[in-house]
Parts: C-alpha cells; sequence; structure tokens
C-alpha cells in the first residue's frame, strides 16, 4: 500500500497582515482534491498547516508517517495565493526538502508553483501541476503507485536531464458537479472558529460556486482556472451549504468566486432553494458593478442573503479603468453602489494605486469616488506585475531582483512607477485613516452636518498628507 500525505503551503502566521486580521479560511481547494483522491485510495493522509507557526509540524507527520508520495497541493480558491508570497515559497521550499530527504516522490499544485515553475523543480519537486489539479492529480498518483511513466500526462511540469519539460495543457472540466464536495471533516473547526470570535468579524466559512474568470482585465492573473467561467449548479451549492449550516453551525460565507451569479438564471434558482430550504444564511461576494446593474440580480442576491459585496472599483480615472481594460465606468460605479445600498448590503471597494500613467490628478479622482460614493468598507494596494498578465509583461524589464511581496502587507512598488514605493504606502495609510475617520463623523452626525461630513473624510491629517503627496484634497 502506498502511503500518500497531502498538506498545503499557506501559513496565516507567515503573513502578520492576515493573521492579525483573524479571518482564517480552511484551504477549500487542498480538501476538494483530497476528496477526489479518496474516491479511489484509501491509504491518504492529510495536515493542514494554515495555523501553524511555520513548516515544523507538518515535517514532523511527515517524518512520523513517511509517505511514498508528499502532495503539496495550496488553495487555488484564496486570492491571496494568488500574490506568490516569498514566506510561503519559502516554507513550501522547507516542506519539499524534507519529503525528498524521506525519498517521496514529490508533487506541487499552486499559483506560485505555475508561475516559477523551474524553482519548485530545483528545489525537488518531481511534478508540477498546472492549472486546474484534481484530475491531473489522480493520474500522476495512479502512475507513480504503478511504477509507470507520467511523463505523457497532461497539463504537468518535470526536468529531463536538467532540463524543463512541459506537457500540452489539460481540457478544464465544464460540469464542476462531478467533483465531489470538500471533505470539511479534515479541518479542525473549532481551531478555526476560535480565531475568528478572538477577533471583531463573525464565524465564517468558505465556499466556491465557480471556477475562473471571463473578463480580461489585464492586470489580473488566473493561473489555475484561466480565462473562462465554468459553475456548480445552485442545487449543489445549497446542498454544501445546508451540511455547513446543519453540522458546523456555519451561518456567514465568502463565496470565494472572481465573479458570483454570471451565469444567466443562476442567481434567481439560488435564491429558490435558499427559500425553499428555510436556509437563513449571509453572505458576500466578488463582482463587478456593471454585472450587479442587470435585471433583478440586486434584488435577488439580497433576498438570498447577501450581506457585502467587494466590487473592483479599482480607480475613480476612467483614464486609468480604461488602461486595465475594466470594461467598466464610474457612474456604473456610483450607480451599484447606491442600489445595493438602499437593499440594505453593504459595498467595499478594491482600489488600486500605482498603475501605469497614474497621476496626481488620477489619485485625487479616485479618493473623491470613495468620498462621494461612500462604501462601507475598502482594501487598497498597488499594482503587482503577476506572471501571465499583460500587465506584467510592459513592466517586466523596470522590475529588479524582487519580483514577490514577502507577505500582502509588503506593498513593494515591484516596478518604476510614477511615485516610489514610500509614496504610495504613506498614501494607503492616509486613504484608510480618513476614510475610518469619515465613517466615525458619520455615525454621529445629525441633519445639520449633512454638509460637512465631506470634510470629515479628510481629518486630521489633511495639511501635513496633503504638503507631503502633493495632493490638492478639497
Amino acid at each position: 500500500m502506498t502511503k500518500i500525505l497531502l498538506t498545503h503551503s499557506y501559513f496565516y502566521q507567515l503573513d502578520p497582515k492576515q493573521w492579525r486580521n483573524k479571518t482564517p479560511y480552511p484551504p477549500l481547494g487542498t480538501i476538494t482534491a483530497f476528496a477526489h483522491l479518496d474516491q479511489k485510495y484509501d491509504s491518504l493522509g492529510f495536515y493542514d498547516v494554515a495555523l501553524d507557526p511555520g513548516p515544523g509540524k507538518c515535517i514532523e507527520t511527515m517524518k512520523t508517517m513517511n509517505p511514498q508520495i508528499v502532495i503539496i497541493y495550496d488553495d487555488g480558491f484564496n486570492y491571496l495565493t494568488k500574490m506568490c508570497l516569498t514566506n510561503m515559497r519559502e516554507a513550501c521550499f522547507e516542506l519539499i526538502k524534507v519529503a525528498k530527504q524521506l525519498g517521496a516522490t514529490v508533487l506541487v499544485s499552486s499559483s506560485d508553483s505555475t508561475d516559477h515553475s523551474l524553482l519548485y523543480h530545483e528545489q525537488g519537486a518531481d511534478i508540477v501541476i498546472h492549472g486546474e489539479g484534481e484530475e491531473t492529480l489522480l493520474e500522476c498518483v495512479d502512475r507513480i503507485v504503478e511504477k509507470e511513466s507520467y511523463t505523457e500526462v497532461k497539463g504537468i511540469s518535470f526536468l529531463t536531464e536538467n532540463k524543463l519539460v512541459k506537457t500540452p495543457p489539460r481540457t478544464r472540466e465544464k460540469d464542476l458537479d462531478v467533483f465531489p464536495m470538500a471533505r470539511w471533516d479534515l479541518i479542525n473547526i473549532p481551531a478555526y472558529k476560535a480565531i475568528w470570535d478572538a477577533g471583531k468579524f463573525p464565524f465564517t466559512l468558505n465556499i466556491s460556486t465557480t471556477r475562473g474568470c471571463p473578463f480580461k482585465c489585464n492586470w489580473c492573473a488566473k493561473p489555475i482556472y484561466g480565462n473562462r467561467y465554468n459553475s456548480r449548479s445552485p442545487e449543489n451549492v445549497v446542498e454544501e451549504l445546508q451540511l455547513l449550516t446543519t453540522k458546523y453551525n456555519a451561518k456567514h460565507f465568502w463565496i470565494t468566486d472572481d465573479i458570483f451569479g454570471l451565469k444567466p438564471g443562476w442567481v434567481t434558482r439560488f435564491n429558490e432553494l435558499i427559500q425553499e430550504k428555510k436556509l437563513n444564511i449571509r453572505y458576500k461576494i466578488q463582482s463587478r458593478a456593471d454585472l450587479l446593474l442587470v435585471d433583478k440580480t440586486i434584488e435577488e442576491l439580497v433576498s438570498s442573503g447577501l450581506e457585502e459585496v467587494w466590487m473592483g472599483a479599482e480607480s475613480g480615472s476612467q483614464k486609468i479603468l480604461d488602461a486595465m481594460d475594466k470594461g467598466i465606468t464610474i457612474e456604473q460605479i456610483k450607480n451599484s453602489t447606491k442600489l445595493l445600498q438602499e437593499k440594505g448590503a453593504r459595498v467595499a471597494y478594491f482600489l488600486q494605486f500605482g498603475y501605469l500613467g497614474e497621476t496626481k490628478e488620477d489619485i485625487q479622482s479616485t479618493i473623491e469616488m470613495v468620498r462621494n460614493n461612500r462604501p462601507d468598507d475598502i482594501g487598497i494596494s498597488v499594482s503587482y506585475p503577476l506572471p501571465g498578465t499583460k500587465f506584467y509583461e510592459r513592466v517586466k524589464q523596470e522590475m529588479g531582483s524582487k519580483s514577490n511581496w514577502k507577505d500582502s502587507d509588503d506593498l513593494d512598488m515591484l516596478f518604476t512607477g510614477t511615485f516610489h514605493a514610500d509614496f504610495y504606502r504613506k498614501l494607503q495609510r492616509y486613504v484608510h485613516h480618513s476614510f475610518r475617520t469619515r465613517q466615525g463623523i458619520d455615525k454621529w452626525k445629525t441633519p445639520s452636518r449633512v454638509t460637512s461630513w465631506r470634510y470629515a473624510f479628510l481629518v486630521p491629517y489633511n495639511a501635513a498628507f496633503a504638503t507631503l503627496l502633493k495632493l490638492k484634497l478639497r
């Protein structure tokens, strides 16, 4: 019997910002891959590293089990893994090293290993899986167990005589219902819940209803699921929600899709099933301003339990949105925000500073968009070049030796932008601080103060930051 250990390499404690947030999510992609393998192999071991301070405990498990195959399969549904943080890469390298010392065949599947497969092979990984991984993983394991060659398996890379070989891509699965439900029983749910309970947000679990995104924002990487859009059926998704609410008493969910509910009629049927099953849930999604304005989308989302939408607003400058190939307008951002909030849903903006060609005036437009639209939350980053994107190709000649952030709070400019990295770090702090100040003022303002709230958004660091950033802030 071949012993197989499946783990991953996303350690929340190695990303201080995310660890401080106290919002850890189980490795959904990893336990989905386990469920797929488990249909055939009963000698599987699993270790979840997510809450560990480093690779040490996983290495102990590896040495105790002494597996013949070690699979490091990261969660492709978590946007944080797309960032390819060097802390996680180095931890993965350590796991690979120990596995090879134990004589195991090592397979790796992740966004970072897809983008930088040679680095992983040089550390000892025998196989790197490219793209959607479940079927590729199963076929590779079959070949290894049967002591057959895996060099003809589609969707992988390996080294032959120190040369990188990449096989043709595998066709992606269109019917996602063929994949088994994630193995939630492998996860220590109480351990996750304890961390959430120590923070300020309600305990939340993560599920996925789709894979991929058909839109072509030129800075957005899709290393695992690609530029397509395939979905689970609403019936399949609601079945999983029922399990998680019943077994784990989960009431809040993060639906991890890049774009939720794009397929015509999907949201309508999802809402019908939620009502039929009397599921009392709240959930947050990621979506686009234009899609939210289609037909009765917002009404049906709110009816089914929508609590919060994270919208890729990115910039208040139409010039920058067009340069990004976003395919949305400033007016659509404004209108969708207004309609969502009128229906009782929270709206949060992803904002991105530092894109090519951005000027002081473009930055000012983004600040004014936030001030005028009054979203409920914001998340700010600087433009981050990811391999495989048009944006990366445009700036790669300007990139230095550092090509990845160490952790998600790094915020270093990896290419030559309009302003230097320290400028954007201070800008991020300024906009966040001003936004929170405005929210605080809103909580106590009276009708007589209605006209003053716009200035509260700029207090108390207005003068200091206007001088520092040389921005006309009012």
